[in-house]
Order: structure tokens, then C-alpha cells, then sequence
């Protein structure tokens, strides 16, 4: 790590992401459960397994369209357990507040994550509030810490995957990342498509009866596009995403042509990227394709032999190589 200054680059989800976390926290910080591949990781506990997780949020602005940051706390922290094969239980909460902060914004927020919570099925059971003096934050800073118990019957891992494998996403990517931005108004854009935000427990659980899924993953920071370098990177074989299948909602994409953005590299709240093994990729389409939350499932790739790298085949027959993120292209988006 050559870099002797924080950038926002280092939270993008990207390579400068990817080295912090391995060349300074994961070395300094070392312990057997400690696994920086994976959003989630489980502990022995009794009879079955605890699995725990912990993430923060400083989303600007706190309110978007779809959600707010206390629903995207609660969505955010639910799914990194949900992918890693868990039934989520339990969050704890830390509330970071900026001075001046109006109380009816923070009541909406509270209400929006007790309402989260509820349908997610969790209980919010202990917590801590802090208040910075006015100009030290963001308004509104949110941390919280997520156990659930491992029901998973597979090894949901990327050492699971192999050559062959197919992937899937569970719906339309890029529409967090374009809402938070229309929430800015930043450029004179305004719309009214919604984030994505969404507990994804009923799409990972319709996978878990398939022997053949290999791995899931929420693509948040970095969208689409770093989940595949990701396993790519992990299993040393090359991901192909066929560009023609991924859902990308016609608002999101005149967006990003009309500002330079790439939806592949966009952060969602509310998707999962499955592998699952050849042979049992329909049936897991068919399961995600019965719930109305996935209803824009599609089949959008494979892991074949070869170098560590993510190939994009276009609807003509080209092909690219997607680069790994390195600039922010939306700071605090989640």
C-alpha cells in the first residue's frame, strides 16, 4: 500500500478498497474468523452457528426516493447476512449526530428503520448516540452490527466456485446509485425512479435448497461489475457477463450515458448475485423469477477457465475487459 492519505477512492469498493483492507486492517487485525473476502462470517456457537457482521452508512442526503438512511441500515446490514446463508436476528445500532440536525428528520429516519426492521424480521436490541459539534459530520452517521444463525446447508464460499458456474442477479441494477444522485440534484436532474433498498432474505432462502449454489453476493459499493472482479480475483478463472442480459432500467441508462456513468459500477440496496452450478441455473431462475422481487432475474454470465479477469460480451459479439473500479464515481452513496 503505497498511498499516505485517505481518498474517498479507498471506500468505492474497488482495488484501493480491496488493498486497505488486506495490507492494513486484515494485518494488523488478524484472527482465525477473520475471512475480508466476505461480508459476513460465521462463528461456532452450541448446535448450530452464529454468523455476524458489521457496516456503517453515510449516505448523502439522508432521504432519497425508496428509502432513507435508517431503511438502508437496516436493508444493508439484513443482506450481508441473507447472502452469507443466515437468517437474520438482531442489530445493534450506533447513531452518529451532527449538531443542528433537525429532530423531525432524524424521527423519520428512526421510524423508516423501526419499519424496516419489522419487515425483515429483525430486533433492533441495543445501541449507542453520540452528537459532533456542527461542521465534524454529515448530518447523520449510522453504524450497526448484524447476527443471524447460519441455515445455509451449502459452503457458500468463492473456494465453492468452478469453471462452468453460472451467474445470476435477482434484478435491474445501477437504480440506488441513480436515486441517491437524483436526490442531490446535482446537474439540474431530477426524477422519480426509486432505489432499489430491500431486504433480500426471500431471494437468497428460495436458492438454499439448490445443492449446486456456489456463492451469493449483495453488489453494493461498485455495483455489478466489482462483484465479478471480486470472484474472479478469488478464484483465478475469468468471469464473461453477457452485457445484452443485465436488466438495467431505461432511466438509470440515459443517466449514465448522459453523465459518463457505467450502471455496471453502480451501487444497489436491494439485489443478489448468485453462482450456481450449470446444471441448476434455470431452477434457480425459475425461484427467483416466482417472487416479485425478482421478477427481472436474469441469467448474466459464467466463470470459465482462465486468467483472473472480467470480460463484457456485448449483444454484437465483442468483447471488453471491465476494469476494476479506482475512482469514486459517487461518493457516500451507501
Amino acid at each position: 500500500m503505497q498511498d499516505t492519505h485517505i481518498s474517498l477512492a479507498h471506500g468505492n469498493g474497488g482495488r484501493l478498497m480491496r488493498e486497505l483492507i488486506t495490507q492494513l486492517f486484515a494485518k494488523h487485525l488478524q484472527h482465525p474468523t477473520l475471512n475480508t473476502q466476505l461480508d459476513a462470517t460465521t462463528l461456532p456457537w452450541s448446535a448450530s452457528h452464529l454468523v455476524i457482521t458489521t457496516d456503517g452508512f453515510i449516505v448523502k442526503p439522508l432521504e432519497f426516493a425508496g428509502g432513507n438512511i435508517g431503511s438502508l441500515a437496516v436493508h444493508g446490514t439484513v443482506n450481508d447476512l441473507a447472502v452469507a446463508g443466515a437468517k437474520p436476528l438482531y442489530l445493534t445500532l450506533n447513531v452518529f449526530i451532527e449538531e443542528g440536525l433537525e429532530i423531525a428528520t432524524l424521527e423519520r429516519v428512526i421510524i423508516s428503520m423501526a419499519q424496516a426492521a419489522q419487515q425483515a424480521g429483525v430486533s433492533i436490541v441495543a445501541g449507542d448516540t453520540k452528537v459532533v459539534q456542527r461542521g465534524e459530520g454529515g448530518g447523520l452517521y449510522l453504524a450497526t452490527t448484524g447476527v443471524g444463525v447460519k441455515i445455509a446447508p451449502q459452503t457458500l464460499d468463492f473456494s465453492s466456485i468452478q469453471a462452468g458456474d453460472i451467474i445470476l442477479v435477482s434484478g435491474a441494477v445501477g437504480n440506488h446509485g441513480i436515486a441517491v444522485m437524483l436526490a442531490r440534484e446535482q446537474f439540474g436532474l431530477r426524477g422519480d425512479l426509486q432505489s432499489d433498498s430491500a431486504n433480500v432474505f426471500p431471494l437468497t432462502h428460495a436458492l438454499l435448497p439448490l445443492t449446486g449454489l456456489r456463492f451469493m453476493r449483495d453488489p453494493t459499493r461498485g455495483g455489478l461489475a466489482t462483484v465479478a472482479h471480486e470472484i474472479s480475483q478469488a478464484t483465478g478463472k475469468t468471469v464473461i457477463l453477457e452485457q445484452g442480459n443485465i436488466p438495467i432500467h431505461d432511466a438509470v441508462q440515459v443517466v449514465c450515458d448522459m453523465l459518463g456513468y457505467d450502471p455496471l459500477y453502480l451501487a444497489c440496496e436491494g439485489r443478489v448475485v448468485a453462482v450456481v452450478a450449470k446444471e441448476q441455473a434455470e431452477q434457480a431462475l425459475a425461484s427467483w423469477r416466482a417472487l416479485a422481487q425478482g421478477e427481472q432475474a436474469a441469467i448474466i454470465g459464467q466463470v470459465a477457465t482462465g486468467d483472473a479477469r472480467v470480460i463484457l460480451r456485448t449483444p454484437l459479439g465483442g468483447e471488453r475487459l471491465l476494469e476494476e473500479l479506482e475512482d469514486d464515481p459517487l461518493p457516500r452513496i451507501c
